[in-house]
């Protein structure tokens, strides 16, 4: 790299993602941090690494680069004094995706991170400036296609996985389609990786992984990892989307000990939408994968503890306690459990339909799949709001939207103001009563034959990629013969879960809840959610108090 100043301008602030500080923060930070030199070349941390430090620029440069000495560097970012270097793996624990270079000699304030979180805590003006200026940077980086490397076939299983543990978790990275890559190959040569080896993640520059389980990715990029704690916990949510996460803030606030397990990511189903518009409190919308990082950065504040990925295989109960049994991981044993599960996708009864999954047909629109979809005709299928929010985020970038609703209309799956958006959209069509019947391609999509359930008339739909949002059947395989299941696998709660007076949302043991989705009878809407993971742990102090419990507090 050169080392020339001239060469390197300060990148300009267009999306709040770099502001910068004012005399008199800096001067609070200056009270619990350390001011030091720094001289051209320094490295102030490293891809790769756990970032410790919160580093505010008092004068010189610092710049953002990845694949530092690997022969493929890239500067992402520059910044001047008063601004703040990291991003989202500060307050989350993840390691780096970018090294942190002095370009100019000047001076830094390095605050621990402990520190800035304890601030950040009790100045919401300055927190909120922090968690906006990370949320945005983690977003740009995704853009950027910054991060690990996945290489492999759009074919295989095990890439269209891994593919979505980074997109579910916003982790920054970059696929490399062996079929479409013409360097694909040169670089595994490179790599002294054959392609039958693939999928392999290429992490940092020189750390290989080989079709690594989401457990053995995740704990190369930091993510927590499932550990026994000191005895029982008092409460183990397990499942974290919008009515777990709540039950962990509420709970952990008040001074239960709080322990957090899903399989996949943090958010649920609520992360792939990707906007929220009649979400309180958020007039100009919110996305649902923000809504989470803002939720698992809240209860970190108040000390629960979150693993990603952590699946539950069975839930036992033994004097009183209960014990969550972990796929490739130690049980987890709490005082009380909060079933917050959710639902995973149905899908369509149409022949072949894993051959086209992961390339041509998906279950969410994200970032990710927005931009796989530039100028491009997209199918989505279903009428509700997921259905109706995917079409209005897609038809950004896709040269057309048609929704196929199985029914006649929209007001009864969907929201008015949702109908109305679509409405005065252009390039959206919805064709009513018309179903999927088959998926046309070789290999990877091509079209969808589609049938009017009224006339019985075909038409074919040209497209690359179809977008499923037909319901969800819950999560709850784990809990046959344990918990009372309704007709359709949901969790019945309240008096009609059991033989002996049980609150409300409890599901049929003393201590054990269910909430959100996975729950009989519950409405499927991210702020009943939240709501009703807010309400169990206020019926779980009752419990504890009838039982003679007492939490064990931070």
């Amino acid at each position: 790299m050169t080392r020339s100043p001239a060469a390197l301008p300060e990148t300009p602030d267009l999306y709040g993602a770099y502001p910068r500080l004012d005399e008199r923060r800096i001067a609070d930070l200056s009270q619990c941090g350390e001011r030091r030199p720094v001289s051209p070349g320094e490295a102030l941390y490293r891809e790769g690494e756990p970032v410790g430090e919160f580093i505010v620029i008092l004068c010189g440069t610092v710049a953002m680069v990845e694949g530092y000495r690997s022969g493929e560097e890239r500067t992402i970012a520059v910044h001047g004094p008063g601004r703040f270097l990291g991003e989202l793996g500060l307050l989350t624990g993840q390691a780096g995706f970018l090294t942190a270079l002095v370009w100019e000699p000047g001076e830094i304030l390095a605050v621990g991170a402990d520190q800035v979180r304890t601030l950040v805590a009790g100045d919401p003006a300055l927190g909120d400036l922090i968690l906006r200026a990370y949320l945005t940077r983690r977003t740009l980086l995704i853009g950027m296609d910054a991060g690990f490397r996945i290489i492999g076939s759009r074919y295989s299983p095990d890439v269209r996985r891994l593919r979505e543990f980074a997109a579910r978790n916003r982790l920054p990275h970059r696929w490399i389609d062996l079929e479409e890559d013409e360097q694909a190959e040169a670089l595994l040569h490179q790599l002294g990786i054959s392609p039958q080896e693939t999928p392999v993640v290429i992490w940092h520059g020189n750390q290989v992984l080989r079709n690594p389980t989401a457990a053995t990715l995740a704990k190369a990029i930091g993510l927590p990892a499932p550990r026994p704690g000191n005895g029982a916990c008092d409460l183990i949510v397990v499942g974290a989307g919008p009515a777990g996460l709540a039950a962990s803030v509420y709970g952990a606030s008040e001074g239960l000990t709080t322990v957090v397990l899903d399989a996949v990511a943090a958010g649920g189903q609520a992360s792939t939408s990707s906007r929220i518009d009649n979400y309180l409190g958020f007039p100009s919308g919110i996305s649902g994968a923000e809504l989470a990082e803002r939720a698992v950065i809240q209860a970190a504040k108040f000390g629960a503890r979150l693993t990603v990925p952590a699946e539950a295989s069975r839930l036992e109960s033994d004097n009183g306690r209960y014990s969550v049994l972990v796929e490739d991981g130690p049980a987890v044993q709490g005082h009380a459990v909060l079933i917050a599960t959710g639902a995973h996708y149905r899908k369509l009864d149409v022949p072949y339909l894993e051959k086209y999954e992961g390339c041509g047909v998906y279950y969410a629109a994200t970032p990710f799949e927005l931009r796989m979809c530039r100028q491009t005709p997209v199918v989505i299928v279903g009428g509700g709001n997921s259905a109706g929010q995917a079409a209005l985020y897609l038809a950004r970038n896709a040269s057309s939207v048609r929704m196929l609703v199985r029914g006649g209309g929209l007001s009864e799956s969907m929201s008015r103001y949702l109908i109305d958006a679509i409405g005065r959209t252009p390039g959206i069509e919805i064709m009513f009563h018309t179903e999927v019947r088959e998926l046309l391609g070789d290999g990877s999509l091509r079209a969808v034959r589609a049938q009017n359930n009224q006339t019985g008339q075909f038409i074919e739909i040209e497209t690359n990629a179809m977008f499923v949002f037909i319901g969800a059947d819950p999560h709850t395989g784990w809990l046959a013969g344990v918990v009372a299941l309704d007709d359709r696998g949901f969790v019945i709660t309240g008096n009609g879960s059991s033989h002996w007076e049980a609150l409300p949302l409890e599901a049929g043991r003393p201590g054990v809840f269910a909430v959100g989705d996975v729950r009989s009878g519950s409405v499927k809407r991210v702020a009943s959610a939240v709501g009703e993971g807010a309400m169990a742990v206020r019926l779980l102090h009752e419990r504890f108090t009838m039982t003679g419990h007492r939490q064990q507090g931070r």
